[in-house]
């Protein structure tokens, strides 16, 4: 009985023993054997691992890719347009033994404040040596791959593997925004000016040329209408003189009737004439002329 009291508590320390000695490795993790706070052995494989109970400790490291979001981040491009830049990456932990002695016990909390400085760095360097334009296009490919390629160097120290950067975000700062809409305004209202007054010199251009069209019209049409008028009034003198020599007494009695026809016609009935006006001819007498000459 007295045996069974001291073996049952050697039994249970010895289980607790093994126990704690015993650890397991998450496929997705890696673990580090620790003694005294120096690296002892790196467990990678999953599965089953062992360490010395209460002088040696585990500590364990996601071994999936990690991502990181890069907060707003202001950079100054080569044309002086300031821009304020998202950006993320996409990293892994591909040796946990550097990336302890890099971090010490911060952790992973540790290890991506120092590759946001990285990235920072790095993305600040890079754009600041092109256009804005160069940033503000679709086509930034080669910036990203640059910022990735120059953060992979430092991040190796680091013990981090960066397999991608991207650019989430490019827009201008709050405060230029207004200043900068002010500007696209007054370009675009002095293209607008520049349109009009373009428009405005062709339209006067139009103008003076029709202008010069009707004139010259005009003008033709004046003279043809007076080349025409000077032919029909010859015309109708050589017929009224042919007309005249013909039959003289027939002339002026056809005179003297388009000559009524055109006085008393209307409201121009009422005349104040002499009546023994030799207008009144072919009025006073059936024989016309002669009978007034009697």
């Amino acid at each position: 009985m007295r045996r069974t009291t001291y073996l049952l508590p050697i039994l249970v320390l010895a289980i607790v023993g093994v126990l704690s000695a015993i650890f397991i490795v998450d496929e997705r993790e890696k673990a580090l054997v620790l003694q005294f706070g120096r690296v002892v052995t790196v467990k990678e494989d999953p599965g089953l691992a062992f360490k010395i109970p209460l002088i040696q400790e585990v500590v364990t490291y996601d071994d999936r890719i990690l991502s990181r979001e890069v907060g707003p981040l202001e950079v100054t491009p080569s044309d002086d347009r300031r821009l304020v830049v998202d950006a993320f990456a996409r990293y892994r932990i591909s040796d946990v033994e550097r990336f302890r002695q890099a971090v010490g016990t911060g952790g992973i909390e540790q290890g991506e404040r120092r590759l946001d400085a990285i990235l920072r760095a790095q993305t600040r360097e890079v754009l600041g040596k092109v256009s804005s334009n160069d940033i503000l296009s679709t086509d930034r490919a080669a910036l990203m791959l640059e910022i990735r390629n120059n953060a992979i160097l430092e991040a190796r120290a680091l013990g981090l593997e960066v397999i991608d950067v991207r650019l989430k975000r490019t827009d201008l700062p709050q405060a230029n925004l207004e200043a900068t809409f002010a500007r696209m305004r007054a370009e675009r209202e002095r293209e607008a000016a520049d349109e009009i007054a373009r428009g405005e010199e062709a339209a006067q251009r139009v103008r003076a040329q029709a202008d010069r069209t009707v004139v010259e019209l005009v003008s033709d049409a004046r003279r043809q209408s007076e080349i025409a008028r000077g032919e029909a009034d010859a015309e109708r003198n050589a017929i009224f003189a042919e007309a005249y020599g013909a039959d003289q007494e027939f002339f002026e009695f056809y005179r003297s009737l388009s000559a009524y026809r055109k006085s008393l016609t209307g409201s121009n009935s009422s005349m104040v004439i002499s009546p023994t006006s030799d207008f009144f001819n072919y009025l006073k007498s059936d024989t016309g002329k002669a009978s007034g000459s009697e």
